[in-house]
């Protein structure tokens, strides 16, 4: 019998997705991506990596930028949309992070907009830094931006509705055993779907340990785009910048 796929593979490559979240839209990805290649000093000759990089409209937005980017997804839906912008300094691949994808291979590697915590066992959140910093250079930059779980849980909305496209989402959201669950209900012509998202409320503590372990140093803690300091019980985001 073929193995069910994990949630994300499921969800992520389903059309619904796309269109509960259409409202992520490319002006707030360019305004954050100008705003860390400010805080970043990319350089010309920096070779990015893209990891977990959905249809691709942060690495579009470098590569416009004039940067080298190679993006990187476990949806071969998200791929095969993104691989219509490819170019000579754009490239996309169907690729699971838990495994190295070029070793050594980059000078910057992003993940962004809480694209981690998914995995079912814990020791995958280090399996996956680990492949990330092995596919980064000495000296290289890796910024991984997540939500602040304290902030989440403490905001939690357990129930909502959302309409998009003329289809009414029904979205109620729990913590059970570490995860911030969120259940996803809807009926598009007259068919009943269901779909869950499963984020790990990953603490800081458990990133620091995480990157050491990676053999990579912490060199700054972020709480939000404007990249303006951590607060643990006031930030929106964790945004962790780290060196190799």
């Amino acid at each position: 019998m073929p193995q069910r796929k994990e949630w994300f593979g499921e969800w992520f490559d389903s059309p619904y997705y796309h269109v509960l979240y259409k409202e992520r839209d490319n002006k707030e990805a360019e305004q954050f991506i100008n705003k860390l290649v400010e805080v970043l000093h990319f350089s010309e000759e920096d070779k990015i990596l893209d990891v977990a990089c959905g249809k691709g409209r942060h690495s579009i937005h470098l590569n416009q930028k004039g940067f080298d980017v190679v993006g990187i997804d476990l949806s071969e839906q998200n791929i095969e949309f993104a691989r219509q912008y490819e170019n000579e300094h754009l490239h996309f691949y169907e690729h699971d992070m838990r495994e190295v994808f070029a070793r050594e291979g980059f000078d910057v590697i992003l993940n962004l907009f809480t694209s981690f915590g998914y995995f079912e066992a814990k020791e995958e959140n280090e399996v996956a830094i680990k492949a990330i910093a092995a596919s980064l250079k000495k000296g290289g930059t890796f910024l991984l931006d997540f939500l602040n779980p304290y902030t989440v849980i403490h905001n939690l909305k357990l129930s909502e509705e959302k309409v998009m496209h003329g289809i009414t989402f029904k979205i109620s959201k729990k913590l059970e055993e570490d995860f911030i669950i969120k259940d996803i209900h809807f009926f598009d012509q007259g068919v009943p779907h269901y779909f869950q998202e499963r984020v790990r409320a990953i603490r800081r503590i458990e990133f620091l340990d995480y990157f050491h372990r990676a053999g990579l140093k912490v060199k700054g803690i972020y709480g939000n785009y404007s990249f303006e300091p951590y607060e643990a019980e006031t930030s929106d985001r964790m945004i962790f910048i780290v060196d190799k």
